[in-house]
């Protein structure tokens, strides 16, 4: 059973590599594509706020800001449109039919994304703090772990679109509706309101910012912190799971498993 585990886990692994690999021009492509949003909404606010006090260590925020966002949007679309494309190749079924069941195969993409999708975000982010001259720090025993548990909660609302898919297949302009409620989450101010810790990304990105901006590390974040974004975190994925094999069972119901 291990080995079959293994090799699965390989498999997806090594497909995620071969995907970015094999199709540079869209890898690229990507990357150009979200630095140039990002240069737009930079310079937008350069110019409202370019001569305020402030603007150095606001820079730096919105730059984590819009790092989180980045990877969050890599995260729920990597079920939703993975779901969408198998369904219009024809070979949804397939991946339900392998002996280990689609929600192994979901798991591990989400661990295979989770790495590979290091390969275009961070050079994004490098060429931001390029860009506005911000420097941030990088202490990976800090930010690896915040990171897992920040955009956990994408993962379960990748589950949760990708159930949603399976019953009403074109959501696309869905979506798009999501990505502008995500930087609602990720700039909400939880200093302020503590009951705001809850929503998905806006503890995570707070104590990140603190990580990449004031140099904290996570030994030295409140215990309660940490543990409200591991509950953050659980919940979300079980929630979206829950939701997403809800939705299957209804897409297998009506016999739209299979279709487009």
């Amino acid at each position: 059973m291990k080995n079959r585990h293994w090799n699965l886990f390989k498999t997806i692994f090594i497909k995620e590599w071969i995907s970015l690999k094999r199709y540079p021009f869209n890898t690229i492509s990507a990357i150009v594509t979200v630095y140039l949003v990002f240069l737009l909404f930079f310079l937008g606010y350069k110019f409202i706020g370019g001569n305020q006090a402030t603007f150095t260590r606001t820079t730096e925020g919105f730059v984590v800001g819009f790092f989180i966002w980045t990877y969050s949007i890599a995260a729920y679309s990597t079920l939703s449109w993975g779901i969408i494309q198998e369904a219009r190749a024809g070979t949804l079924e397939q991946l339900y039919m392998t002996p280990l069941g689609y929600e192994t195969v979901a798991f591990y993409t989400i661990i295979s994304n989770f790495f590979w999708s290091l390969a275009w975000v961070i050079p994004i982010l490098l060429l931001m703090m390029v860009t506005t001259g911000r420097y941030l720090h990088f202490d990976f025993i800090t930010l690896i772990p915040l990171l897992i548990l920040t955009i956990a909660s994408g993962y379960g609302i990748g589950f949760i679109t990708g159930g949603l898919g399976l019953v009403f297949k074109k959501i696309q302009a869905f979506f798009q509706i999501l990505q502008f409620i995500f930087v609602g989450f990720i700039v909400a101010p939880v200093d302020k309101m503590s009951v705001l810790k809850i929503l998905p990304f806006s503890l995570g990105s707070k104590m990140i910012a603190k990580n990449m901006i004031d140099k904290l590390p996570i030994y030295k974040m409140p215990i309660y912190d940490i543990l409200i974004l591991m509950a953050n975190a659980i919940f979300y994925l079980v929630i979206g799971f829950l939701i997403f094999k809800l939705c299957e069972k209804v897409a297998k119901d009506r016999g739209l498993l299979g279709h487009y």
